[in-house]
Order: structure tokens, then sequence, then C-alpha cells
């Protein structure tokens, strides 16, 4: 969550896009993307060249070397840039207008077609425009961006810094009409990967991916696997995480980690470009992000992925007429669809972790218990993760739970948990919580990891309690239904009063006196 601070900076950055003409909240946000982009290439790239120091390793800088813009002769060296002019740290000290040429004719066209990029990062690269309009607009956006990126630096803070625009920027989105269009919370993200664990070498895969959130989460996660003890930190949400990987040295593992580990899908194109910025900015050179209706016919990617997580749109219906044919499900809701579409994803052995809205786990209608029969009958279901309807506010105020299956296991015993809080407030503020000595609460977020990895069916049937397991045979016996409210036992406190006739003693004690005091008062009149 961004500070005051840093909202005021962030909410003045918008103004400037709107008051410059671009009132489009999509098209500000895709813009404020290629700005950010560029400035965090600039910063990865000197940390980079710093790691390879550290380690004594051989890197070779983005910016060696020239480059001949679109349009010019290569065989001339007079139209020649010399790369290291296309840094942030270089344009972002010209005039305006110098500054808006010099990005519009020679470093956005450079970012579209870096070397090395991913095919898909070139494609959908290919009709992107830069729409900022004058020399005024981008100079002050480069110094807001400065200012905002020399704040986290000075609060020493581990966060997902695009992550944090999407949240205050996004939703603008909402009350434009673009559905659907949120960021899920980092912490949530976090705490599903805690919980699916991808090892290096799963392909891990992201249907309706966004701003690939939950790819780079995961992502964060693998290398903090690599990491040495001394390189991690404890990030804001209280996850250790570290990004150094100084113990990933195998080339063929890196290589694995870049080109063949992180598969996304969505069909708006601008998220589908912010996605791959967001995941090469933060080192991931190949990232696989790819235009496609992973509900549709022209979607059959079945049994490939070891991972998928996802928090899918929750967007109604869909047109019968484009659903692939090999649903089983009779509906044309999405959020059931999305089931059986990741759990056809996933290889057999393969786990999920799902945001579903709570309606898919008590649905009455054939459709919802046939969904929940697949995720019980053909899957191990692992756990049921009930969350409040606040996590998702000011987005969507819908109640949702987390779902975590492995395909083609075998479902013995179902836990669930009754999540009461994440760490922040539950109201549209989503404030961060701290406990009376001023340390963060992270609400249940450690709490359910804790649990997650000390579960055991023998040990936990008491259901007055936050966790508990319930038995295949019990779900089955209840159409499948997969709300905690089914199965936990609430516990009434019994509320002790006193006789009536006590009450009316003390009731008639005050009336005395008050009548007292009244005629104290007329006394002194």
């Amino acid at each position: 969550m961004l500070t005051p601070s840093l909202k005021n900076k962030v909410a003045a950055l918008w103004d400037k896009f709107w008051s410059g003409g671009i009132s489009n909240p999509l098209n500000a946000i895709e813009q404020i993307t290629y700005l950010l982009f560029m400035k965090q290439l600039d910063e990865n790239d000197k940390r980079k060249i710093s790691n390879a120091d550290f380690l004594n390793e051989t890197y070779t800088s983005t910016f060696t070397g020239l480059f001949f813009p679109p349009g010019t002769d290569s065989k001339d060296p007079k139209n020649a840039v010399d790369k290291e002019t296309l840094r942030w740290t270089f344009f972002s000290r010209m005039p305006g207008d110098e500054m808006l040429l010099h990005v519009q004719s020679r470093v956005f066209p450079f970012i579209k077609q870096l070397d090395g990029t991913s095919f898909y990062f070139t494609k959908h690269m290919a009709n992107a425009a830069f729409l900022i309009p004058s020399g005024r607009m981008l100079t002050e956006a480069v110094k807001t961006i400065d200012e905002i990126y020399a704040e986290l630096e000075r609060e020493n803070r581990f966060i997902d810094t695009q992550g944090d625009f999407y949240e205050y920027l996004l939703d603008e989105l909402r009350s434009s009409g673009k559905n659907g269009q949120f960021r899920t919370p980092t912490h949530i993200i976090e705490l599903i990967v805690e919980l699916v664990e991808p090892k290096l070498g799963n392909r891990i895969a992201d249907p309706a991916c966004g701003t690939a959130g939950f790819l780079l989460g995961a992502y964060k996660y693998l290398l903090t696997q690599f990491t040495s003890d001394a390189h991690k930190q404890p990030d804001e949400n209280g996850f250790t995480r570290g990004t150094m990987a100084d113990k990933l040295v195998d080339d063929s593992a890196k290589k694995i980690v870049n080109e063949a580990t992180f598969f996304g899908f969505d069909i708006d194109p601008t998220m589908i470009r912010i996605g791959l910025m967001n995941l090469m900015m933060h080192g991931i050179t190949q990232p696989r992000i790819d235009y496609k209706d992973t509900l549709s016919k022209n979607y059959n990617e079945d049994n490939q992925y070891d991972i998928v997580i996802a928090n899918p749109p929750f967007t109604g219906s869909i047109d019968k007429g484009d659903l692939n044919e090999s649903f089983t499900l009779s509906t044309t809701k999405s959020e059931l669809l999305f089931v059986e579409r990741i759990y056809k994803m996933l290889r057999t052995g393969g786990t999920a972790g799902v945001i579903v809205p709570q309606g898919v786990l008590f649905g009455s209608g054939t459709a919802f218990k046939d969904a929940r029969k697949i995720l019980i009958e053909k899957c191990e279901l692992k756990a049921v993760i009930s969350m409040p309807s606040g996590v998702f506010r000011p987005y969507a105020g819908v109640a949702t739970a987390i779902l975590i299956f492995t395909k083609g296991g075998d479902t013995r015993d179902v836990w669930f948990y009754d999540m009461k809080g994440d760490g922040y407030s539950l109201d549209d503020k989503r404030s961060a919580l701290t406990n009376p000595d001023g340390s963060r609460d992270f609400g249940d977020l450690h709490w359910i990891l804790d649990a997650w990895k000390r579960r055991s069916p023998k040990q936990e049937s008491d259901r007055t309690k936050p966790h508990f397991f319930v038995p295949k045979a019990e779900l089955a016996e209840n159409d499948y239904d997969l709300s905690l409210s089914k199965y936990k036992t609430d516990v009434y406190e019994e509320t002790v009063y006193e006789k009536s006739e006590v009450i009316l003693g003390k009731l008639k004690t005050i009336e005395k006196e008050i009548f007292s005091g009244i005629e104290e008062i007329e006394g002194l009149l």
C-alpha cells in the first residue's frame, strides 16, 4: 500500500495525464507503464552490473552498443545512436521538447524491439503507441516518477513498485466500465504462492493474467529459494523474500526460469503489454504472455502445466457459441468454466491455487454441483480458505475463497480455514493494521501458513476452531457443498443477566438520584 505522501504523488501524476488530454484510464495506465518500464530498465541494468561485479560474473549491459532507429539506414554510421543515451538517467535531464522527440523517435522504438526479448513482447508491442503529447507533460511525469522512486528508496520498502501504481490507478478502470480489471492484492498472491510451492522446472500459468501479478509472485518465490539467507528480508507483508538468486548458478537452470517457466493469457491487448513489461522489468527476459481467450474454442492447451495460479474474472455469462466444446459443465457462468479450464490445464499431479466467489462453494444449480464434483472426485481438493468480503474492496465487495487442489489425486479429507482478516482494514480504505506495540498486524496470513504446514486430519476435528478437516464422504452427502458455514460449529457464549427485581431496584435508585439532582438545581435558581 502506498503511503499518503506517495498517494499524493501518484494522484498528481494522474492529474497531469488527465489535464494533458489522456483522459482514458486504461490509456493513462499504459503510458505510465511505458515510462516505468524505461525507468526500471535502467535501474535493473545498473543492478545487474553491480550484481555481476559482486559475483565476479560477466554481464553485457542492455545499453551497450549502437541502435539504429526504425526507418534509418543501418549501414550509415550517421544514423547510429549510442544506447547509453537511451537510459532514463540520460534523457530525464533533457529539456522538455528535446526529451519528447528523443523518447518518441529513439527510446520508445528501442524498448519495442529490445535485443533478446521474447517473441511475445515484440509481437504485442508492434501496435503500441507513445501518446504523451507534449514536452511539458513528459517532463512533469518523469520528475514525478523520479520523486516516487526516491521516496521508496528512502523508505527501503521491498515492494512491487509498479503494482502499487496499478493498485492506486486501476480503480479508474472500474468507473470507466472495464469490468474485472482490478489487481489481486500482493499479500493474497504471496499467500497462494506459498501454499502451492512452485519449484524450479515447473511450468506455471495464469489463464486470465491481467498485469501478471500471480506470475510475478511465483517468480519472486522461486528466486527466494535460490537466494542465500544473508540476502533475504521480510517484505511489508511479513513474507521472506530475496531476489539475488546467488545460488542459481547453472546456466541451464537460469534459461529454464527465463524462457520456459511463466505463461499467461488474457483478452485485453493493453493488459498483455503491461503484463509483459511487468515481468521483464523484474528480470524475466522471455515471458510468455499471449492474446488468448482460454474459455474459447481456440484454446486447447490441456495437461500442460504443473502450477496454475489465478484470480479469474467473475464477469457473469459467456456467449455459448464461443465456448470451448470440450467443457463438460453445462453453463455459461465464467466462474464455473474457469474452474474446469484450470483443471484441464493442469498436468496429472499438477497443483492449482485459485480464487473463486463463495457462490461457487454452495450454489445449488447442477453446474455448480458438477464443478465441485470435479474438484473432489477428479482431484485431491486440499484446502478451502474462506476470505472476508472486504479483501477486494474498493473494487468488489463479494466474499471469496481460495481453493487448493491437485489434479488426479485422491480427496480424503478437505482442510477448511476461516480467515477473519488479512492484515488490512476491510473497508474501502484498506489501511494497513498495526499491533498495540506499533508492529504490523498481518491478520491470519501467517497463521494460515503455519497451520497449513502442521495440518493433520487426526488432530483437527474440532469444528469450533478456525481450521478443521471434513471427510470426503460427508462432503458428498451434502451435494459437495464446500461452504465453511455448512460444517463449522459456532460457539455461543451464554450471557447471564441479573434478576428483574435487582434491575428494577437499580433503576429506582437512579431515579431518586435524578430527582434529587433536579431539586438541588431548582434550589439554586
